[in-house]
């Protein structure tokens, strides 16, 4: 039996537009967005089988992590190999952190670094995954660039192009409305036109001008501008106005800001809670064997 563990940050997205392509690598999205050191630690073993099995833990609990499998499979190829893959998130799922891409993504560094193949083959299998099972579009190329971050062409770099913006700040992040579905707002072509009529034009400014501020700023315009901020999103949002920048995280009822996280918690139900967390510029990483 062979071991590996390894960390993938979560991935906030604060504006996008779906960019489709025949090719699974040239798929994506253009957008920006942020990564952060809150994320999914995957700690995986793999032992030879009579069939290939692969089975995910998630928390605690057994779960379909439809994202995981399939990207751990993409690995295997046809291989009889049993995989076992235990996850632990800092972060609530379907709220807009990146949860199915980073799952995915440190069990497919963990499996590749097992099985002797490259990081690139684990970001290749993340990718393809996110976007078959319909949970995310530019999380991964997000992730490997790390820190803040513009993808200008849509797709797995190098395919896609993503460059990085300057800015590490400290952030709050909060659930403020029951999960949203990423795959029920991907699927829904009035939504998509209005997201990527907006998406492109926010893209085009923050080139002009790549700064935090500036993405934030652009960000709650495009979750304005699309109709997809909830109340309860809008609510916090302009409740924080003069203690720092915010806006929704892309696609979830959640908010990040820059405000402190105690600013944050005042202005929202007492059973809420507040994750406080930095940007990350480390990228996904193997974190032992």
């Amino acid at each position: 039996m062979r071991r590996a563990s390894a960390f993938c940050p979560g991935h906030i997205t604060g504006f996008f537009e779906v960019c489709r392509r025949d090719d699974l690598l040239s798929t994506g999205s253009r957008g920006a967005g942020f990564s952060v050191d809150l994320g999914a630690t995957s700690d995986v073993t793999v032992s030879e089988a009579p069939r290939q099995k692969v089975t995910v833990w998630i928390d605690g609990r057994e779960s379909r992590a439809e994202v995981t499998k399939h990207a751990v499979r993409y690995l295997l190829g046809k291989d009889r190999l049993a995989v076992t893959v235990r996850t632990r998130l800092d972060l609530p799922q379907s709220q807009g952190f990146g949860m199915s891409a980073a799952g995915a993504l440190s069990a497919s560094l963990a499996v590749s670094d097992i099985m002797g193949l490259g990081a690139e083959d684990a970001y290749e299998a993340a990718h393809i995954a996110d976007i078959v099972c319909g949970c995310g579009l530019g999380d991964v190329a997000g992730l490997r660039a790390g820190g803040v971050e513009i993808r200008l062409r849509p797709g797995l770099p190098p395919i896609g192009e993503v460059r990085r913006i300057d800015g590490a700040p400290r952030l709050a992040l909060a659930v403020v409305g029951r999960a949203l579905r990423t795959k029920g707002v991907l699927t829904d072509a009035d939504k998509v036109a209005a997201i990527n009529r907006n998406g492109a034009a926010m893209v085009r400014r923050l080139a002009k001008d790549p700064s935090f501020d500036r993405f934030a700023e652009l960000s709650w315009s495009f979750a304005t501008g699309t109709g997809l901020a909830s109340r309860p999103v809008t609510v916090v949002v302009e409740a924080l106005k003069d203690e720092g920048r915010a806006s929704m995280s892309m696609l979830g009822n959640s908010v990040f800001t820059t405000a402190d996280p105690g600013a944050l918690r005042a202005v929202l139900p007492k059973e809420s809670t507040v994750f406080s967390c930095k940007v990350d510029t480390k990228g996904p990483r193997i974190i032992g064997r």
